[in-house]
């Protein structure tokens, strides 16, 4: 300790004459700091003497394994209705009533709305009343074309006459055609006003109520509202993804193998899985702004899990790897070379094995080379290791002071 000036010690010694108490918190930092140091000391040397007899480092070690391997490409994708339908008025006129609630289930053909019918009931009575009409005029020219057949017959008429008659029977049987026509058409426009729906699904919101105008094959109703009624059609449903150009290949490949390619829809956050079906539609290009491809999956969805416009993750099954060499995921380390795993010698000492890794799923990494089938790597403990670090194996609930849970 290096001694204190003699000005200082003079200071001192009449601060320890004047203040009784200065002394003794003097005295007890300078023990207080004795202590410290020696402290310090000795332990510098216990570390010493720590690593020089080789400490041991509890760690857990895993078998290498073999299992089916399933290869996944993640995308993101939307919800879409397997058929879509605005309902419009094809007539125009007044609502008279609507036969349906919003979100409710509807079949093919029920009756959605009703527009008042009466002036096109009018119209097409005013049609049968015309083909009645001329039916009639066409039945009497036959009678009388027939008689004039028979009077020809015996001179008693020309020919003139009988060809006048002849084609009067020709113009009234096209005059009834006609009719007939129009009958159909103002039929069509009575049954127009009965809204039926076009497909089988669900109703959403409504956009008219009863007593308001409709215009009939019109993008826009007086109201303002473009249709009466959407119908998705839900069960089943389609679901919208993109992916990479760079993946086309193994999808490509994937469908020489099966044409029915596996897709799974998680939530958001991967953690629920919504519904399984089957890839229906890859497009026919590419998406140069964003360098991806557009494809489907149809999925059952008989438990409404998805509905249109949801957003989902997917993700698409194109291969399953049979007896796949995988280790535990967090036995796998990232170095500066790439990754690795740690291995131990039969002398009880670490050593580090690069290895090429695959994808991770369900908690193991896929190994594509860097290790042997019956090998084992650590999956505990591996952060206190360095090359040739002794070790010792314990249970895995006190490697690195947790539990081990197997993925």
């Amino acid at each position: 300790m290096t001694p204190l000036p003699k000005k200082t010690e003079r200071v001192a010694a009449h601060v320890f004459r004047k203040q009784p108490l200065f002394r003794w918190v003097y005295g007890g930092f300078l023990l207080l700091l004795g202590l410290s140091l020696w402290k310090t000391f000795h332990l510098k040397q216990d570390i010493h003497s720590h690593r020089s007899q080789g400490a041991l480092v509890p760690v857990k070690l895993v078998s290498v394994t073999q299992k089916d391997f399933p290869i996944y490409l993640d995308g993101l994708g939307t919800v879409q209705a397997y058929n879509s339908v605005l309902v419009n008025a094809r007539v125009s006129g007044q609502i008279n009533e609507i036969r349906f609630r919003e979100g409710q289930e509807v079949r093919q053909g029920e009756v959605l709305a009703v527009i008042d019918p009466r002036i096109y009931q009018a119209q097409y009575d005013q049609a049968v009343a015309k083909r009645q009409q001329d039916q009639a005029q066409l039945e009497n020219a036959r009678i009388i074309l027939e008689r004039n057949q028979k009077l020809l017959q015996r001179a008693v008429i020309d020919q003139q006459t009988f060809d006048t008659q002849k084609y009067l029977v020709a113009q009234l049987d096209a005059a009834v055609q006609a009719d007939l026509a129009n009958m159909e058409g103002q039929k069509t426009q009575l049954d127009y006003t009965q809204v039926i729906a076009p497909i089988s699904g669900r109703t959403g919101v409504r956009q008219v109520d009863v007593g308001n105008l409709v215009t009939g094959n019109s993008a826009a109703n007086v109201n303002g509202a473009s249709s009466i009624v959407v119908i998705n059609q839900i069960q089943p449903i389609y679901v919208s993804f993109t992916l990479p150009q760079q993946d086309i290949p193994q999808i490509r490949e994937a469908l020489i193998r099966n044409t029915a390619l596996p897709v799974i829809v998680l939530d958001r956050n991967n953690q629920t899985v919504f519904s399984q079906g089957t890839l229906t539609v890859v497009d026919n290009q590419i998406d140069s702004t964003t360098a991806t491809i557009r494809l489907k999956a149809t999925f059952k969805n008989e438990d409404d899990k998805l509905w249109p416009g949801q957003f989902v993750n997917i993700r698409l099954l194109t291969e399953m790897l049979p007896k796949a060499m995988i280790v535990p995921e967090e036995a796998v380390q990232l170095g500066p070379n790439g990754s690795y795993v740690y291995t131990v010698s039969d002398a009880k000492k670490a050593v580090m094995r690069a290895v090429i890794t695959g994808p991770s799923e369900n908690g193991v990494t896929l190994i594509t080379s860097g290790l042997r089938m019956g090998e084992k790597v650590v999956t505990e403990g591996q952060y206190r290791l360095q090359e040739n670090t002794l070790v010792t194996t314990v249970p895995p609930n006190l490697a690195d002071g947790k539990k081990y849970h197997k993925g």
